[in-house]
């Protein structure tokens, strides 16, 4: 990735917006079973245990929501990705070794359910980030290096 603000892709927004409104949903329930702490509850350590571990999971959701929160602002200030050179967000046509061609997309978040996403942290996604249409990249598979030719960005 570039350093600066990246931009993300209308999937990639519409995964981290259903991921936040998760988070949210359950910080609140989470939140909900903490003591107000100005009582004079008497409990045992199981207790205590149990209220440190969910404080514990109120630090981990408030840190993802914040995360989240960023990435979806940055992704406001980046903009649409860019055309010129492949990026995050970016719909890209490659050519492989073998021969099939595929249209890709770069994205941040791995979805099972859609076969065209390629990671920009995938061997492949780090291979083409920054490269333009006309370029050979190498990247590693399984079965060893592989090439793939970039077609066009769209």
């Amino acid at each position: 990735m570039t350093g600066g603000p990246e931009p993300i892709s209308a999937a990639g927004r519409e995964e981290l917006e259903r991921e936040l409104a998760g988070l949210r949903v359950e910080r609140e329930a989470v939140a909900a079973t903490l003591r107000d702490g100005g009582g004079d509850e008497v409990g045992d350590r199981a207790d205590e245990a149990d209220e440190l571990q969910r404080g514990d999971d109120l630090d981990r959701l408030d840190t993802r929501i914040t995360e989240i929160e960023g990435r979806l602002e940055e992704a406001s200030v980046a903009g649409a990705p860019s055309t010129d050179a492949v990026g995050v967000g970016s719909s890209v046509t490659v050519r492989f070794e073998d021969g099939t061609e595929s249209t890709l997309h770069i994205g941040e978040l791995a979805n099972a359910l859609d076969a065209t996403l390629v990671t920009a942290d995938s061997p492949l996604g780090r291979a083409l980030l920054g490269h333009r249409a006309g370029d050979t990249v190498t990247y590693d598979t399984p079965e060893g290096r592989t090439t793939a030719v970039v077609l066009s960005l769209g």
